[in-house]
């Protein structure tokens, strides 16, 4: 199905004003996440919405526009990623970003770390190194997901901000899942251990943010309810 998209929704990364869909929740998934109608159907937006030319979904498109606010460049995430523009800082990307890779990978100050390869809640770089931190849907999967907000936080200069999204239910407050029956995202056959879910982020997700240690939360939406993404700044 291909739908145009409104002028506030045009892709944050290229630019362009159409989008897809497919629904990439399973009936599993969504009886152990406990999400009713309502919450399939805009997680389903978030995952499975993508942009028809470049293919970032709604929680990249989120992300995509925390990082322009961060930058405070009005324009395409393309457009920017360009070395020499106000994005062109000394960047961390914890896993692959959704679909921003292919951008930010073009700037000099680029490092990508692959969690758990290397440890979000260790990370091997000194304090201050980075300008910005990024990571997407990666929280939700570390066993102690407030450790790794502390080292995002240790390895920020001081200005800098940790951009990132996890899947948030806005009707609930977050869940540890300990205890519970094992979860999975990912696909429905999935049971590798980097995709067992540990935590189930509610509408509390920024009280993790401050506790953290940061001074400030900030959230930007792209077709709310279904796309969020957290400013944290150092």
């Amino acid at each position: 199905m291909t739908t145009p998209a409104s002028r506030d929704a045009a892709c944050q990364i290229c630019g362009h004003d159409r989008f897809i869909h497919d629904d990439v929740l399973w009936p599993d998934l969504v009886d152990a996440w406990g999400l009713n109608d309502e919450e399939t159907a805009y997680t389903n937006v978030q995952q499975g919405t993508r942009c028809e030319r470049c293919g970032a979904n709604v929680r990249s498109q989120a992300l995509a526009r925390a990082l322009l606010a961060f930058a405070a460049i009005e324009g395409t995430l393309e457009a920017a990623a360009q070395p020499g523009s106000p994005l062109d800082l000394r960047i961390l990307e914890i896993n692959e970003a959704g679909a921003l890779t292919p951008w930010l990978s073009r700037l000099p100050g680029h490092t990508l770390a692959r969690y758990p390869e290397v440890d979000i809640t260790a990370l091997p770089y000194p304090n201050g190194r980075f300008d910005l931190v990024v990571h997407s849907d990666t929280l939700e999967h570390v066993p102690d997901p407030h450790r790794a907000l502390v080292e995002c936080r240790r390895v920020l200069a001081p200005a800098g901000a940790c951009v990132f999204t996890v899947p948030v239910i806005l009707g609930r407050l977050t869940r540890n899942r300990t205890g519970l029956p094992p979860s999975y995202h990912g696909h429905a056959a999935c049971r590798e251990p980097d995709f067992q879910v540990h935590t189930e982020f509610g509408a509390d997700m920024w009280r993790s943010v401050l506790e953290a240690g940061f001074r400030s939360c900030e959230i930007q939406g792209f077709r709310y309810p279904a796309g969020l993404a957290l400013t944290a700044w150092r």
